[in-house]
């Protein structure tokens, strides 16, 4: 009994517990507006190696080259757009953790909702031809023997 209670308020402090950012003590910028601008653009930037975390997040070794390059070129005296279009040209779209969307990420933006639709008509399709194959309505009329045979079976007759 004890230990499950241990156990249930073990999970329930992990609901208190916020995330650590992995920027380092050496990356931090010693201008304070310099580094609230790089730690905001971090935070749109993704992890090429764990791709569900930003940079700001990730203790990979190339989110740590990217949080440093982006420090670099915002010291360099780029703007916040400039800076995150440097690191676009070089990566791509991908690392971007809110892709634009363009004709290249049509499939990323809408294939979640082609595939829903698509299992929607698929479902609707298999419902409607059972439906459409009921006996009671594809069977000719009993003729008269074969009423007076069926009420004989079922013992009316």
């Amino acid at each position: 009994m004890m230990l499950s209670k241990l156990f249930a308020l073990a999970l329930l402090s992990l609901l208190f517990v916020a995330p650590a950012n992995a920027v380092e003590p050496h990356e931090v910028l010693d201008d304070p507006a310099l580094e609230a601008r790089a730690r905001e653009l971090s935070k749109i930037l993704r992890c090429l190696v764990c791709q569900n975390q930003s940079i700001d997040d990730s203790n990979a070794g190339l989110a740590t080259d990217l949080r440093v390059l982006l420090r670099e070129r915002l010291t360099a005296g780029d703007t916040d757009e400039d800076a995150i279009d440097y690191i676009v040209n070089r990566y791509g779209n991908f690392v971007l953790l809110k892709p634009p969307v363009q004709f290249s990420t049509l499939l990323l933006w809408f294939g979640p909702l082609l595939i829903f639709l698509l299992a929607g008509f698929i479902y609707w399709t298999m419902v409607h031809r059972k439906s459409g194959t009921n006996v009671a309505e594809t069977a000719p009329p009993l003729n008269d023997q074969e009423r007076r045979e069926l009420q004989d079976i079922l013992g009316k007759g």
